[in-house]
């Protein structure tokens, strides 16, 4: 029974993966323009939240001050989902999440910094191999540098509201948290575009345009991060970290089914994207290998 429970919740979170990685097909397939796109999504999900909320009675009261620090937070959240889909919309999918995958390093460096402790070697040394990718991928793909350079941007983003959302879950819910930085992040957004004057006719969606919107906002946005909070309950840390790093995977696999030929790299670009995914896709395996290595240094010693 208990093995039959676990299988079940892998499964569903290699669905929610799956999920994850076809936001970036939607993003080339709806066509406003990111700023736009990521307004939308917001709402959208903002709005599907808070139906969840009250259909589940959850209250959704924090403190004034919580509430700050999570819309301060989810400004950050908007800002890395303008340059993810702006870098998908100048170049390509495939291109957009393999240098996404450069969160590893950034989380790396940054998470040290923020927890005022030592970079670990081994992490400097995954870095290295990241960095050694993403060179092979501006040299082979160099028509996509404006991409690259939004998905390393991103990939930045990610890496700083990771950090602040691992503090922040230890006291509040997911839920409550992801819900305020979806309102953190409409804000923002809509700053910019008060400010850059993009309220605009382009808004206008298409019917199309809704659909994949819908998708966007409501599946792969609510309904994807409600999913993935509940099997992580049941799962363990490790396997949701290893898991979720097929990501960018699944994502360049629908997109190559999906989008076809507008999908296809040179044999440089693959040989860059095998470095970086095999290096951010190894790093847990052997960080939890070293963790035991000591662990058994440890006992043996006492």
């Amino acid at each position: 029974m208990e093995f039959i429970r676990r299988y079940r919740n892998l499964l569903i979170l290699h669905f929610t993966v799956l999920i994850w990685g076809f936001t970036g097909v939607l993003g080339d397939l709806i066509t406003v323009s990111a700023l736009h796109l990521v307004w939308y999504r917001v709402l959208i999900a903002a709005l599907t939240l808070f139906v969840y909320f009250k259909l589940s009675k959850q209250k959704l009261v924090v403190s004034w001050s919580k509430i700050l620090r999570f819309l301060g937070v989810g400004m950050i959240v908007g800002l890395h989902w303008v340059c993810f889909f702006h870098a998908i919309k100048i170049s390509t999918v495939s291109v957009t999440l393999v240098t996404l995958s450069s969160l590893t390093l950034f989380t790396a460096i940054l998470e040290p910094l923020f927890n005022r402790k030592t970079i670990a070697i081994g992490d400097v040394i995954v870095g290295m191999v990241i960095i050694f990718g993403i060179y092979l991928i501006f040299k082979f793909e160099f028509q996509y540098w404006q991409g690259i350079i939004f998905g390393l941007s991103a990939a930045l983003c990610a890496s700083l509201f990771s950090i602040l959302n691992a503090k922040m879950v230890k006291q509040d819910s997911p839920t409550i948290i992801t819900f305020y930085e979806m309102i953190g992040a409409f804000i923002g957004v809509s700053i910019i575009m008060l400010l850059s004057g993009q309220f605009t006719a382009e808004m206008v969606l298409s019917s199309s345009d809704w659909v994949y919107l819908l998708l966007l906002g409501s599946v792969c946005t609510a309904f994807a991060y409600v999913l993935g909070v509940a099997v992580m309950k049941e799962l363990s840390a490790f396997t949701v970290a290893l898991t979720t790093n097929l990501e960018p995977v699944y994502g360049i696999l629908l997109a190559i089914v999906i989008l076809g030929h507008k999908e296809t790299m040179s044999i440089g670009f693959y040989f860059g994207a095998v470095i970086i995914l095999g290096a951010v896709f190894l790093y847990p395996l052997l960080k939890a290998g070293l963790a035991r290595s000591k662990n058994r240094n440890r006992l043996e010693n006492k």
